[in-house]
């Protein structure tokens, strides 16, 4: 048995799995500081331990590491490690935010009708008029937000839903908004409410912010930790 519930020193982990070939590590920025240390051990010995283990078993693998953080910056807050930094950057590649590419919107949409519902067609879920608006938009959440927008539309089975104006699009509640609210129990309504005015908020504070998450905290007031419950919940991240 290893050493917590579940466990087993037989258990074959990740960089296992991927002998001789390639491990892609997502949201590498993320990693807590223990975690770096073990990850720049591996790295550099080329061996492993397993959780319960004794033996070392060696490695071969290729890492494709992958961020939203401005990994520099973290760095200089001593957030990051600097030998793990330099040992994953040897070739390193700067992706420019969403709106920044509206190009790629299109085919972002088709490859991900094509992994969630290879039966529709990109204008039968995204007819050109809400392609245009799709390529409007300014994106905060970058290609997460497409996708769950994407995902939403297929699950719901409401093709124009992409295309279609948010709640974040208008924090104001006015007209007949205020009346679809006053059929409602007052909780549910403050509710509703309360998820347009975030959304929106956060929207708009990521604009100002570039994406960039450390920034958007600084610039609202907000603990990072809760900034980024935040984005989560609205799936801005």
């Amino acid at each position: 048995r290893g050493a917590f519930t579940g466990a087993d020193t037989q258990r074959i982990g990740a960089f296992e799995r991927a002998a001789g070939g390639t491990l892609f590590l997502d949201e590498i920025g993320d990693l807590p500081a223990d975690l770096q240390s073990y990850l720049l051990g591996a790295l550099e010995r080329r061996t492993l331990r397993r959780v319960g283990g004794r033996d070392e078993i060696p490695i071969d693998v290729r890492i494709i590491a992958a961020t939203h953080r401005d990994l520099r910056a973290a760095v200089n807050t001593g957030t990051f490690r600097l030998d793990l930094y330099y040992r994953l950057a040897v070739a390193s590649f700067e992706v420019p935010p969403l709106r920044e590419r509206a190009s790629d919107i299109p085919l972002l949409v088709s490859a991900f009708l094509e992994q969630l519902a290879p039966h529709l067609s990109v204008s039968a879920i995204a007819p050109p008029e809400v392609m245009a608006r799709l390529v409007q938009h300014r994106w905060p959440g970058n290609v997460r937000e497409l996708r769950n927008l994407v995902e939403a539309a297929v699950a719901l089975d409401e093709p124009l839903a992409i295309g279609q104006p948010t709640a974040s699009d208008d924090a104001v509640i006015t007209g007949r908004a205020l009346d679809e609210l006053a059929k409602l129990d007052y909780r549910e309504a403050r509710a509703q409410v309360v998820t347009r005015f975030e959304r929106g908020y956060l929207e708009r504070l990521l604009e100002r912010a570039e994406g960039n998450v450390s920034k958007a905290a600084r610039v609202g007031h907000i603990n990072r930790a809760h900034l980024n419950e935040l984005l989560r919940k609205h799936n801005l991240r």
